[in-house]
């Protein structure tokens, strides 16, 4: 496992960087064995706040409110950290360990040496709204999908897998290849967090520093460690595009307006065009929520609330669609507690009302989405 640590000075301070694998017993040992070894001043560990609580007390999550989640308009950004936590875990059950040993035992070791405990990572959600924002629509729709295809594989790793992960050149193929299916996560993920971190060790008390990390993000820090970095521009959240708040707007006054000039032409054509709208949007709307198998009330909201918010840009179907269904099956306290063994089982996704609730509003407000855009093209064909 000693190839799994690279020492360097940086600043006048010795750094020791111990590559882990999140779900590896083997990783926790070795962090232990390192610290007990070297003694270090300060241990970073790679947490931000939110995420060192939560392993500090885990049974926090249960007390996640899902009808808060979907009126904060945070349905698809909290799907998508459930499926990156949930992948954790699942390996983690297979391996017979849990998520986050490595950093359990820096936090450990940190209490028992004196040494100070050093949170390097960045704000989770900070991350998150920032490769939200940098996909864009069409960017967010293929992670969106990629993520429901994913939902039926059965993956499975033994400690060996998960060693020859570690390795520089394995580790490099990976990052390759998530950088060619979605270089903006690649770009915030890894490289910005990098930056973020190679910082934050550089401001950690002491002379000697152990700095516990995935393996994916040894070769990053090390080539920042010694390098300047703008900690303002990587915490700030990019703002929406602008584009896509006059769209907002333009799209329903654009509607309106056609609407109004098929009334001109007669009250038969304006009544005709009035059907094509609620017809497409609602029909996609509910096709896409009775997909994912939503409770007959939510795919009836859908239908009903599709025509009327693909025209109010304050109100979005997916917040209607998803409430209702979380209302008629409210999430129990089981539902989410086992999110990450339900997350990537095709049945037992749908059977969890907590996750079944998120699916039902982000699948509203895609099929709502192409609803407007399917009955405004056939609108504008019928009467030019």
């Amino acid at each position: 496992m000693e190839d799994n640590i690279t020492r360097l000075t940086c600043n006048d301070k010795e750094i020791i960087l111990i590559a882990t694998a999140h779900v590896s017993q083997e990783s926790a040992d070795l962090v232990k064995k390192v610290i007990d070894e070297e003694k270090p001043d300060s241990i970073g560990i790679e947490l931000d706040e939110a995420r060192y609580q939560n392993l500090r007390n885990p049974q926090a999550w249960e007390t996640t409110d899902v009808v808060q989640v979907i009126k904060e308009k945070k349905t698809g950004f909290l799907m998508a950290n459930l499926v990156l936590s949930s992948f954790q875990k699942k390996i983690a059950r297979q391996l017979g360990t849990v998520v986050g040993q490595e950093a359990v035992q820096g936090m450990k070791s940190a209490e028992e040496t004196g040494a100070h405990l050093v949170l390097v990572d960045r704000d989770i959600q900070t991350t998150f709204k920032r490769i939200w924002r940098k996909l864009g629509f069409w960017g967010q729709c293929k992670l969106f999908f990629s993520l429901i295809f994913s939902f039926g594989e059965d993956v499975t790793l033994t400690s060996e897998d998960v060693n020859e992960m570690l390795k520089n050149e394995t580790l490099e193929s990976m990052v390759a290849e998530m950088r060619k299916s979605f270089p903006v996560i690649g770009e915030v993920l890894l490289n910005e967090r990098d930056k973020y971190i190679a910082h934050q060790i550089k401001q950690a008390p002491g002379k000697k520093i152990v700095v516990i990390l995935g393996g994916a993000h040894i070769a990053g820090v090390k080539e920042e460690l010694c390098k300047e970095q703008d900690i303002a521009q990587l915490l700030e959240v990019p703002k929406g595009n602008p584009v896509i708040k006059y769209v907002a707007w333009i799209i329903p006054l654009a509607m309106l307006g056609l609407f109004i000039y098929g009334f001109t032409i007669n009250i038969q054509t304006g009544l005709e065009q009035l059907g094509v709208w609620v017809i497409w949007n609602s029909a996609l709307a509910g096709i896409f929520t009775a997909l994912v198998l939503a409770h007959p009330l939510s795919i009836l909201a859908a239908l009903v609330a599709a025509p009327f918010t693909s025209l109010n840009p304050f109100l979005a179907c997916g917040w209607v669609a998803g409430l209702v269904e979380a209302s008629v099956r409210r999430p129990s306290v089981r539902d989410i507690s086992s999110v990450s063994q339900d997350m990537f089982s095709f049945r037992r996704f749908f059977k969890n009302r907590f996750l079944k609730a998120l699916a039902v509003a982000i699948a509203a407000n895609i099929g709502s989405t192409i609803g407007t855009f399917v009955a405004g093209t056939n609108i504008i064909k019928n009467l030019f």
